[in-house]
């Protein structure tokens, strides 16, 4: 009786292998960083060989420290950081270092296409940007000049065709959502979009159900017989379901590195008007949902910025204390525009900039601006979701690292007017793929699973006048980072 699921939960900095039982129990977990890659002119990479050699590594160790019998493991998930992009060849040889999802390098070929913005909207659900891999695809065969035949994707797809030696090539729709390749309308590939990008569709994976068997591996040996990989998410997707975020209307944040934050809004395509992009949830057994999102760039990686470059912190626990220390009068905000600004304003060549500081703003204070600046985007982003909507938020379930920081819980609360719900459960992304794998293969009954879900939540303290001067401080930053008119201040 197989009773055990294996999820890889690969991120922005490092990679899980997490363990769960015939129950969806989480049992153990074993990480392990990769290198952050980051050259003078700014541009960030990942080592593609380094995080299958980790992605292999962790789950071997995971096995082997946890004890069970590896004849006892089901199959496998795989949630991963989504819009890096890889290329390689079809020998599994990465031909370049992988551009990652924060990365603006391909800000350039971007600009190419100025006169196809609406058109990309509107078969992608995204709006033209660098971010997505379509640009960075575009910028990769122009700098890499490849002299053989090579294949383009997301991480999922490189870990897939890794861990099935070359046999399977293919992604999952929830990642294809993300390209800015990929016809949301009909489930497939755009040629369109592929040839005004210049990218061969045959360099593309397969699509599949989010739910699908992408083929089987042993892990280099590892297990005696292969083992499926039953499930494939981007992180923010494996989140949602993971978050039991299954019907129209319900919210997520995951807040990690950056931040998701989505709303389900069904079996139909809907448009945004506020600056959002709508992507699949998923698709299982053929079925695609829809959401609406919204993504910051800054957010966990906000408080490592000020650990590790500004040294105003030791340990991003620190940052959980200063409502204690830091003067809650100071009027000081921080914009983190570090590589422009994403949702729902789309800025690429916005700066950062501190904003409001007075000759008493010392060091906690910018600690608050910066934990506070975290809430605020997200805030400006479930207004977007509203307004598209036509729905009232009442709940936004949370998780992720930051998440554990209740000022910045409360500050979102308070910002935002609504509950927010802290999941009591960790690694939402690694649960989410882990249970849509032991779902598929029958070990899971799915009601069960989600029944008994637990949540710590915070409620809205702060008077409506108090939050009117804070919002307003905000969008006066905003305001003055983009060089915008009083008319644009009025209208937020």
């Amino acid at each position: 009786m197989k009773k055990y699921i294996v999820s890889v939960d690969q991120s922005t900095q490092g990679t899980k292998a997490i363990l769960f039982d015939e129950k969806g129990n989480l049992l153990k977990r074993v990480d392990k960083k990769h290198e952050q890659l980051i050259n003078e002119a700014g541009h960030v990479s990942h080592n593609p060989t380094e995080i299958y050699h980790n992605t292999v590594q962790v789950v071997q160790e995971l096995v082997r420290e946890s004890g069970i019998d590896k004849k006892e493991v089901a199959g496998l998930g795989i949630s991963n950081q989504r819009e890096t992009t890889v290329m390689w060849s079809k020998r599994g040889v990465p031909l370049a270092n992988a551009i990652v999802w924060q990365c603006n390098r391909a800000k350039d070929i971007a600009e190419r296409f100025p006169e196809y913005n609406d058109k990309i909207y509107d078969i992608t659900g995204i709006p033209l940007s660098p971010y997505f891999p379509a640009c960075k695809m575009a910028w990769l065969i122009e700098n890499v000049k490849p002299q053989e035949e090579y294949c383009l994707g997301t991480i999922d797809a490189w870990l897939v065709y890794c861990l099935t030696d070359g046999k399977s090539f293919k992604t999952d729709a929830s990642n294809a959502s993300r390209t800015q390749l990929f016809d949301i309308h009909e489930g497939c590939w755009s040629q369109e979009l592929c040839d005004l990008f210049g990218i061969p569709m045959h360099a593309l994976p397969e699509v599949c159900d989010s739910n699908a068997c992408y083929g089987y591996t042993d892990f280099e040996g590892f297990f005696d017989e292969p083992i499926p990989i039953q499930s494939v998410l981007g992180d923010s997707h494996a989140a949602l379901f993971g978050q039991g975020c299954h019907t129209k209307g319900t919210v997520k944040t995951t807040l990690g590195t950056g931040s998701s934050i989505m709303m389900n809004i069904g079996t139909e395509y809907a448009k945004s008007e506020n600056g959002l992009v709508t992507s699949l949830a998923w698709r299982i057994d053929g079925q695609m949902e829809y959401v609406f999102e919204g993504n910051i760039n800054y957010a966990g990686a906000v408080i490592t910025w000020l650990k590790d470059d500004l040294g105003l912190i030791s340990n991003p626990a620190e940052t959980s204390t200063i409502d204690q220390i830091a003067n809650m009068d100071d009027e000081t905000v921080l914009v983190p525009a570090f590589s422009g600004l994403g949702a729902p304003y789309w800025t690429n060549d916005a700066k950062a900039m501190f904003y409001g500081m007075s000759r008493k703003t010392k060091r906690y204070e910018l600690v608050k601006a910066a934990v506070e600046s975290i809430a605020y985007q997200i805030t400006d982003i479930l207004n977007a979701m509203a307004s598209d909507s036509k729905l009232s938020l009442h709940q936004v379930k949370t998780d992720g690292g930051p998440s554990k920081n209740p000022y910045l819980m409360q500050f979102l609360c308070d910002m935002a007017r609504t509950r927010v719900s802290v999941s009591k459960q960790e690694e939402l992304s690694a649960i989410g793929t882990a249970y849509m794998a032991g779902i598929a293969l029958g070990l899971y009954d799915k009601k069960e699973l989600f029944a008994n879900l637990e949540y710590s939540d915070y409620n809205t303290k702060m008077d409506v006048p108090e939050w009117n001067r804070k919002m307003h401080r905000w969008y006066k930053a905003i305001h003055v980072l983009l060089g915008k008119s009083d008319d644009f201040l009025d209208a937020n």
